[in-house]
């Protein structure tokens, strides 16, 4: 039901007036003060119920400057200091009560969905998980696999009534929503086995049944691929523009602003707002420029990628032994076919799925539309997919069972020869594992088994932990990452290094990095588990290194930071603000690290598997990619090459989705 925009003033939804938030009740001690910091201090916002003309609120903030915790405020969480500085007007209105009293309560009236969450923005809460990683890819359902529509009408007991399953597919609200969202040919399917882009239009749903009067939206676009972003956005102004409900979304520096958008909240280092109001008086500074802003005019400058990699090849690729090879590969589940649903003709024959050879030197991009098959394609890679042993695919020249005169591959094997960051992993990795012991299980046959170490391996992590302390240890990255001032270098800077507008120390005299012993890994900012499994993935140095959108959810200076570390490694670094890239064995980071610390980049034997739907996600290495048709959608598999960085190839963004030319 479309709610008119009122000619009048109305009573807003939320008041804040010169408001500092806490999230425990403030003392006069020094410790309390460090511990309990205030959150936006002297904050003033308000949300209109209505406005003469319409007002669409983003909130736009790096990872660590406190979307979250901002919309936490809005909901009614944190203590309010002075108490009566927040109130929710509207909410106490008769028109409220009229129409639903529950909506007096602003956490019922407020809703809010997160894509972000401690298991990965799925739609299973703790009771409901998965058991182990490979449970989504097996044909036999459990009895806890609830279906989509089960999960968008809260009938998840486990032995759910079919005559009121039955009686809600025919409930109006929840066939509009469906619609609405376009769920409809999702209704039956295992939420476990849902994509991205469909588990956020789900989560979305769900809190569209409640009928809230304001849908806080926390990162929606974030690892989206293009075409589902084209889907989403329309859907979510609608929804706006017809005040059923409000939306607020956040959003990252670096994500493009929705043209419908009217006001934004620009959030500063130290939970403070840099600026509200409208999109048009927007400073500069704060409209979305990223703290490594001069890695992108020092490209365009001297045409180099932000890891300083030429726009343009100047040798031939290498041509390494296959690591992969996939002949007429083909997943169904009964008469579905989820990868594969296509034919091409080869050499005059025609060949049925997937034909695939992924090489020891070769940096491979994997694309494709929310739901294509590109997660089921890596867990036929790893050997999570049971489909994996019996179809035709050789790993590292061995298939997965014996064959006359030839052995399989044992999983420990395998999985030991490759380093994987994923979403999936993301989820089911345990929260409660120290930083350290998250590196150091690269070496382990499970997360939770114990990891064969060696004083070189121990310097490995010491050194990783030294490289992106700034990110991961909480208490430099309340004050530096994310910050975009640029850190002063102490007076014995000859054992430190400045890397864009961070300190290192390098040290380990100085900086033993025990700080990572006690920091467990959920309790490191989403950003930041990112970058740990991330570090996880590439540590080891293995055969093949696969990144499933491993970036998403990063800060573009993070993000950048993470290529250059993938090329370079610990050799090069980015200088002080507006200086190009430079090696770092030409200064004193050499020396410092020791030859059992010093990390290089990706090297010639290994092979990059990289899956993003962000072309600024893709790294400058990448160089062949492989974009994959809608599972049902009548297409074919696409490949190409680039003759550089994605980002020195005009139109080749383009080229991946086929839209070349339009």
């Amino acid at each position: 039901m479309r709610r008119s925009f009122s000619t009048k003033p109305s009573e807003p939804i939320v008041s804040i007036k010169e408001a500092t938030f806490y999230r425990q009740h403030p003392t006069a001690s020094a410790a309390n003060r460090e511990s309990n910091p205030p959150l936006f201090p002297n904050l003033t916002f308000e949300l209109p119920s209505s406005s003469p003309k319409p007002e669409h609120w983003a909130i736009i903030g790096s990872s660590s400057a406190g979307k979250t915790t901002f919309f936490e405020i809005l909901r009614g969480q944190h203590l309010c200091s002075p108490p009566t500085a927040r109130s929710f007007p509207y909410l106490s209105s008769p028109e409220i009560e009229r129409r639903d009293h529950h909506l007096r309560v602003p956490s019922r009236a407020i809703q809010y969905v997160g894509f972000a969450g401690k298991h990965g923005g799925g739609l299973r809460d703790g009771s409901t998980a998965g058991a182990y990683l490979s449970a989504r890819y097996e044909s036999r359902k459990e009895d806890t696999d609830f279906s989509v529509l089960d999960y968008l009408t809260g009938n998840i007991e486990l032995n759910p009534s079919e005559t009121e399953k039955q009686s809600l597919r025919k409930d109006a609200a929840v066939l509009r929503v469906i619609g609405d969202l376009k769920l409809e040919a999702l209704v039956d399917m295992p939420v476990g086995n849902l994509s991205n882009g469909q588990t956020r239009r789900a989560k979305i749903a769900k809190a569209l049944l409640d009928k809230p009067e304001v849908l806080l939206l926390d990162e929606p676009f974030m690892g989206l691929d293009p075409p589902t972003l084209e889907m989403l956005s329309p859907l979510l102004y609608n929804l706006a523009e017809a005040q059923a409900p409000r939306i607020v979304m956040s959003l990252r520096p670096q994500d493009s602003l929705p043209d419908w958008i009217t006001h934004v909240v620009c959030l500063g280092p130290e939970l403070r707002v840099a600026y509200q109001g409208p999109i048009r008086q927007t400073p500069g500074a704060a409209s979305g420029q990223t703290p490594n802003a001069n890695v992108k005019t020092m490209r365009t400058a001297t045409r180099h990628s932000r890891e300083g990699l030429p726009l343009k090849d100047k040798t031939p690729p290498l041509t390494g032994e296959p690591i992969i090879e996939m002949r007429d590969v083909v997943v169904k589940y009964g008469s579905k076919t989820v990868l594969g649903n296509w034919q091409e003709t080869i050499d005059g024959q025609t060949r049925h799925g997937l034909q695939w050879t992924v090489r020891r030197d070769s940096r491979w991009g994997i694309f494709g539309p929310n739901g294509s098959g590109k997660t089921t394609l890596l867990s036929l890679i790893s050997s999570d997919h049971p489909q994996s042993y019996s179809l035709p695919i050789t790993l590292f020249s061995h298939r997965r069972l014996p064959t006359p005169g030839q052995p399989g591959i044992s999983l420990f094997d395998l999985q030991s020869r490759i380093g994987h960051s994923s979403p999936e992993v993301h989820s089911f990795f345990p929260k409660h594992l120290s930083l350290r012991r998250t590196l150091e299980s690269a070496w382990a046959d499970t997360f939770l088994s114990p990891p064969v170490l060696t004083y070189t391996r121990d310097c490995l992590v010491d050194t990783h932990l030294r490289w992106f302390e700034p990110a991961l240890n909480p208490h430099r990255a309340a004050s530096a990452h994310g910050s975009g001032k640029t850190e002063r270098l102490p007076s014995n800077a000859n054992r430190l290094l400045r890397h864009g507008t961070e300190i290192l120390d390098l040290d380990p005299a100085t900086n033993p990095v025990d700080w990572a012993d006690g920091i467990a890994f959920g309790a490191l900012p989403f950003c930041a588990q990112r970058l740990a499994l991330f570090l996880r993935a590439l540590i080891k140095k293995p055969d093949l290194v696969i990144l499933d959108e491993a970036f998403s959810g990063m800060d573009a200076a993070l993000r950048d930071k993470c290529m250059l570390f993938l090329t370079w490694g610990t050799t090069r670094y980015y200088g002080a603000p507006h200086a190009k890239s430079v090696r770092s064995d030409r200064k004193t980071p050499g020396q410092v690290l020791g030859e059992e610390g010093k990390v290089e980049g990706l090297e010639e034997r290994q092979a990059l598997l990289v899956v993003s739907h962000v072309k600024e996600e893709v790294p400058g290495v990448v160089r062949e990619w492989l974009c994959l048709p809608e599972a049902e959608g009548g297409g074919k598999v696409r490949m190409g090459r680039w003759e550089g960085p994605l980002e020195g190839v005009v139109g080749g963004w383009e080229e991946v989705w086929g839209k070349k030319g339009k």
